[in-house]
């Protein structure tokens, strides 16, 4: 069966005060697009999995443990670790775990919670 790791920010980390990010967005609208993402992975016969990590030193290892746990066809990273400029280090980190941690699997990205599936489905799909 596939099998689709989310990697996102917890969203209770957020800082929705950056100028970078939509307005009106917030933790509640990210978790329901978070719960949107995870039953369109399902509808697709996939599994998933999430890993959401906060903005600090513990990210890296997070996914790392993560990535060591079940194999993965494609890690999908989330646009909020992506985006906003100040989190470059942060989105930086992010890659290279996964790249270290699970290095045959495909690596895609989504705009936004709800576009998940198709983001993995992109790499997922041949040709």
């Amino acid at each position: 069966m596939t099998r689709i790791l989310f990697v996102g920010q917890k969203p209770e980390t957020v800082d929705f005060s950056d100028p970078s990010l939509p307005p009106g967005f917030d933790a509640q609208k990210i978790n329901a697009g978070i719960r949107v993402a995870v039953e369109k992975i399902g509808e697709r016969g996939w599994e998933c999995d999430l890993c959401m990590v906060t903005p600090d030193d513990t990210a890296g290892p997070a996914i790392e443990k993560q990535l060591q746990s079940a194999r993965y066809d494609c890690v999908v990273i989330g646009g909020g670790l992506r985006l906003p400029p100040k989190s470059l280090a942060l989105f930086e980190t992010v890659v290279n775990a996964v790249h270290r941690a699970a290095p045959n699997a495909a690596i895609a990205f989504n705009t936004r919670p709800e576009d998940t599936a198709e983001a993995a489905a992109r790499q997922l799909t041949p040709g």
